[in-house]
């Protein structure tokens, strides 16, 4: 029985992977044309595309998504979404989570990959994190998107949490650009993409549910540079809390 899940769970995966690749190359026309509207304008329209791509694919491969909103949300304000990350899925689950315009904090190198390197340069801010004048070009681009009132996402661990704990200690950037543009941060717990793809792994990714929690927003009035490690801390705090209480998958 164990031998026959396996195979089952292999073949799945493979469908899921043709499936995701076929659905790429149909929007990559789309995408590659929207592209040409510019940073802005040209952008939005990439991301709604791919959320389009995203509306297919999950139901199709048995993932079925939920937002949950602990307080009320506006999606019509601009803001700073924090969400912790776990695994190689987390980026596909943006486009079901956050349904209004965004751009995501990504790794350069993911821009190679073809066809869909194409579209994830036009849709997220692309940053090399081991030179430094890359990241001060991706902070200042972050910074330009929120005052053309477009939502910034960013992963504050850096990379994949597989300490076992709820949260691996954060970098500054988030906080650094949510007080220097005195935008409110939004945390939001990603709480199955460890279940449903766990990282290290190939071949693991299984159908279930895919669960987004947005915390309540987290004013920075009256924080200065100053308070940079008091409002991470604050922030981190609450994210730790409310996975431990959601009793995260990864938690050992």
């Amino acid at each position: 029985m164990e031998g026959l899940k396996k195979v089952a769970l292999f073949l799945y995966n493979i469908y899921a992977v043709l499936l995701f690749v076929l659905l790429m190359l149909v929007v990559f026309p789309l995408a590659a044309i929207a592209s040409f509207f510019g940073p802005v304008g040209g952008a939005n329209a990439v991301y709604r595309i791919c959320r389009y791509w995203g509306d297919t694919w999950f139901p199709l491969v048995g993932i079925f998504h939920k937002n949950i909103y602990e307080s009320p949300h506006n999606k019509n304000r601009s803001y700073i979404f924090v969400s912790n990350h776990t695994s190689f899925l987390d980026a596909a689950i943006i486009v079901k989570t956050y349904r209004q315009p965004l751009r995501a904090l990504g790794k350069k190198e993911t821009g190679n990959i073809p066809i869909f390197g194409y579209i994830y340069r036009n849709a997220i801010v692309t940053v090399d994190r081991s030179k430094a004048a890359d990241r001060f070009r991706s902070v200042q681009k972050l910074k330009s998107v929120l005052q053309k009132q477009i939502s910034i996402l960013i992963f504050p661990e850096g990379t994949f949490n597989e300490t076992g704990k709820p949260l691996k200690p954060f970098f500054d950037g988030a906080f650094r650009i949510a007080i220097e543009t005195q935008t409110p941060i939004k945390p939001v717990l990603l709480l199955d993409a460890y279940r449903r793809m766990p990282p290290g792994k190939i071949f693991t990714l299984s159908p279930g549910r895919s669960r987004a929690v947005f915390l309540e927003e987290i004013a920075v009035q009256g924080f200065t540079i100053e308070d940079i490690e008091t409002l991470k801390r604050k922030v981190f705090t609450r994210m730790e809390q409310r996975l431990q209480q959601y009793g995260a998958s990864w938690m050992r």
